[in-house]
C-alpha cells in the first residue's frame, strides 16, 4: 500500500511539474477533444470529398477519449458525450454561450460541468504533445497503407504441361 501511495504522490508531483513547464492549462474531462471534434467536423464540410472524409474520421476518433473516460467510470458514454457535443457546438456557434467551451465530464456525478470552475485541468503542453503524437501516428499508418496497396505480380498461366 505504501508503494502505491508513493507512486500516486510521484504522479501528482509530475503533473504539477508538467503544468509549471507548460505555463498554461486546459479543461479536462474530454473538453479539448470534444471541442476539436466539433471544430474539425465543421471544417471538414468546407473541403473536397477525400479531405473531408479523412478529417471527419480523425474528428470522430478524438471522441474516443471522452467515451473511454465515461465507460471507465461506469457511466452512459453515449448520453454524456452527446450532451458534451451539444455544449461545445453551442460554444462555437453562439457567441452568447461561449463559456460552454470549458465544459467537460464530471465522472463522479455522471454529468457535464464547467471543469475550469471545478478545477479539473490538464497541462496544455501534455495535451498538445498527445494530439501531435496521435496525428503523426495516423499519418504514418496512412503512408504504410499506401505502400501496401501496390498490385501483386501476375502469375503466368499454366499451359497444362506442368511448367
Amino acid at each position: 500500500m505504501l508503494d502505491e501511495m508513493e507512486r500516486s504522490l510521484h504522479d501528482a508531483l509530475c503533473v504539477v511539474k508538467r503544468t509549471l513547464e507548460s505555463g498554461s492549462v486546459v479543461p479536462g474531462g474530454g473538453a479539448v477533444e470534444t471541442a476539436l471534434n466539433i471544430y474539425l467536423e465543421n471544417f471538414a464540410t468546407t473541403l473536397g470529398s477525400r479531405e473531408q472524409l479523412a478529417i471527419a474520421e480523425f474528428a470522430s476518433a478524438l471522441l474516443v477519449i471522452p467515451k473511454t473516460l465515461a465507460v471507465n467510470a461506469a457511466k452512459d458514454s453515449t448520453d454524456l458525450v452527446a450532451t458534451l457535443r451539444v455544449y461545445h457546438n453551442a460554444a462555437q456557434n453562439d457567441k452568447s454561450r461561449e463559456g460552454l467551451k470549458w465544459y467537460g465530464l464530471d465522472l463522479i456525478k455522471g454529468e457535464v460541468r464547467d471543469n475550469v470552475h471545478a478545477g479539473v485541468l490538464e497541462p496544455a503542453l501534455s495535451k498538445i504533445r498527445a494530439l501531435r503524437s496521435a496525428t503523426e501516428t495516423a499519418l504514418s499508418i496512412l503512408r504504410i497503407d499506401d505502400m501496401i496497396t501496390v498490385a501483386p505480380e501476375q502469375r503466368e498461366q499454366d499451359d497444362g504441361h506442368g511448367h
